[in-house]
Order: C-alpha cells, then sequence, then structure tokens
C-alpha cells in the first residue's frame, strides 16, 4: 500500500513539472496535423509537368514551394531547439509576445506581404528534391515536431526570440512552434495559386 502511494505521488510530482498544459499541447498538435493534411492534399498525385511548371520565371514551382516547406520545417524546428531553448530563459519579454497564440498562424497565411527565403531554404539556390521527395521529407520532420510538442517537459513559454520580420516581433517557442505550421500553410497557399493558374498542366 505504501508503495502504491509513493507512486501516485511520484506521478503527481511528474505531472506538476509539465510547462505545456495539456489544451495548449492538443491545439499545437491539432495546428501541425491541420497544416500538413492542406499540404499533403494540395500535391497528392501531381504528374511530373504538375510538379515543374512555373507561372512566370520569377515565380515558384510547386515542386520549389514543396521543397522550401520540407527544408523549413527542420529548419524551424532547429532553430526552436538548438537556438530558443538553448539560451538563457527570458522571461522578461512575455508581455512582448502575450496574444499572440491566436494570431501567428493568420498573420503567416497573409501573402500580401512577402518575404525573401533565406538562403538555406531558398529552393532555387540548390534544388535538390523532387516533389515526392520533398512530401517526405515534410512529413518525416512534421512527425519529429509533432513528438516534441506532446513530450517535451522543456519550458517553451520562458524562452522567447525576436522573428525577423518586425510585424511577426517577439515570440515565445510555443509560438515558434505555430509559426512553424502557419508557415507551411502560407505556402501551401502559393501551391494553390500555381496550380490555379490557366495554363497549369491538366496532367
Amino acid at each position: 500500500m505504501k508503495a502504491l502511494f509513493l507512486a501516485a505521488a511520484l506521478l503527481f510530482a511528474a505531472d506538476t513539472t509539465q510547462t505545456l498544459s495539456q489544451e495548449e499541447r492538443d491545439k499545437a498538435v491539432a495546428e501541425l496535423e491541420g497544416s500538413k493534411k492542406a499540404f499533403l492534399d494540395a500535391t497528392k498525385g501531381l504528374s511530373e509537368a504538375q510538379w515543374n511548371f512555373k507561372p512566370a520565371p520569377d515565380r515558384w514551382s510547386v515542386r520549389e514551394c514543396a521543397e522550401h516547406i520540407a527544408l523549413s520545417e527542420g529548419f524551424i524546428f532547429g532553430v526552436i531547439t538548438e537556438r530558443i531553448m538553448t539560451a538563457p530563459a527570458n522571461p522578461e519579454k512575455k508581455a512582448a509576445a502575450a496574444g499572440k497564440d491566436d494570431k501567428i498562424v493568420a498573420m503567416l497565411q497573409d501573402r500580401s506581404h512577402k518575404a525573401t527565403a533565406p538562403e538555406p531554404i531558398d529552393p532555387t539556390k540548390n534544388p535538390s528534391m523532387t516533389g515526392d521527395e520533398a512530401v517526405k521529407r515534410f512529413v518525416e520532420g512534421r512527425a519529429k515536431t509533432i513528438d516534441y510538442v506532446k513530450t517535451t517537459k522543456e519550458d517553451l513559454r520562458d524562452h522567447l526570440f525576436d522573428h525577423p520580420v518586425p510585424a511577426i516581433g517577439t515570440l515565445d517557442a510555443y509560438q515558434w512552434i505555430l509559426l512553424d505550421s502557419g508557415h507551411s500553410r502560407r505556402h501551401t497557399l502559393q501551391i494553390l495559386e500555381v496550380k490555379a493558374d490557366p495554363n497549369f498542366p491538366k496532367q
């Protein structure tokens, strides 16, 4: 009986160490799964011609969008786990991130504001993937992100980092995860724009 009480006490103690609520975890996982599904639906069953069609010389093809999404998944996850979470906690910046949980995904999907991709995730610099390879890499990377959200005991809310786009500003590590999902939604919308072009191959 004493052992049972001890086990229960340890379980309770373990629960109190969780820095994200179950609601926060569920919300982030649902968003990550939703943006993954949107991307997979947008790229399902494409022919080689459809993958590589460019609406204009200065616009990305579906394949380039997919490669960017795939590269960005690992890039953003690395920023979170290797840069933000390894730096000292800075909860004094929380006020600058307040209220952004419900805004960040929508902000990323506003394609009226253009951005330039950093060279490591710019698919026009060193193209290296077919469309199918990009999808596979994205799915593997997104699974890693989702597992992290489900299992991490790190204090994501006490580690904050400034996004280089001033309109986005300071985000905590949890919001950076939501940003990751919003980023893939942004470029999935770009894929849909390419597919809606009147010259997009029928097959």
